[in-house]
């Protein structure tokens, strides 16, 4: 079985299914798409672990991986193994040291636990073949979830990207208070105001 070895390319908001996301992973080496529906959580998981985030209290996936780490098991890899009727199937490939072994989880938490041991992630061609979709195909539908009326789901502004640049932390607030809204947007567990706190404050380093 020949794999491929994906990278995460995004994670919007999607339009279908509400409360959902959409994580886009992309072809390491080629120029097809796999965009996979996660919900809430997890997609809120594999952003902080994305935007080095440190949680105050450890989520579910933090968890597997200290309770891991705890007993000596290492992660070697993270494979969507197969599509069934519109339902992905992953693998995350461990090992203790003598024995490697498989566990079967849903793609969205393998991705998640995969990120926090910086494993890669991988697929198979048949999953490929079935729900890849060729760049070219693609290049507008990032813009169109950004999209606030859904009157025209084809029409596409051009100009819009898969997450919107942050607006609460204004170039009028200091650096100082925005060290404090970051600090408050973690103690209430609001990661998503967090990572755009601390793009603005990464933002103002660099000039």
């Amino acid at each position: 079985m020949k794999k491929i070895q994906l990278e995460i390319l995004g994670l919007s908001s999607s339009q279908s299914q509400s409360g959902s996301f959409a994580l886009i992973l992309g072809e390491k080496t080629g120029n097809r798409r796999l965009p996979i529906i996660i919900g809430m959580f997890e997609a809120q998981s594999i952003a902080i672990q994305i935007e080095k985030i440190n949680p105050n209290r450890p989520l579910t996936h933090d968890l597997f991986k200290s309770f891991a780490e705890q007993v000596h098991v290492a992660i070697l890899e993270v494979i969507i193994s197969d599509l069934k009727e519109g339902v992905f199937y992953s693998k995350i490939v461990c090992s203790d040291g003598a024995t490697t072994f498989e566990l079967d989880a849903r793609p969205s938490d393998a991705i998640a636990i995969g990120l926090r041991f910086g494993v890669p992630i991988y697929t198979v061609e048949s999953v490929l073949s079935e729900a890849g979709i060729i760049l070219s195909d693609l290049d507008e539908n990032p813009e169109e979830s950004d999209e606030d009326d859904d009157d025209d789901d084809d029409t596409t502004s051009g100009s819009s990207k898969p997450a919107p640049e942050p607006r609460e932390p204004s170039g009028q607030v200091s650096l100082d208070e925005l060290t404090k809204m970051l600090a408050q947007a973690l103690e209430k567990e609001d990661y998503e105001k967090a990572a755009k706190i601390r793009d603005e404050l990464n933002k103002r380093n660099k000039e």
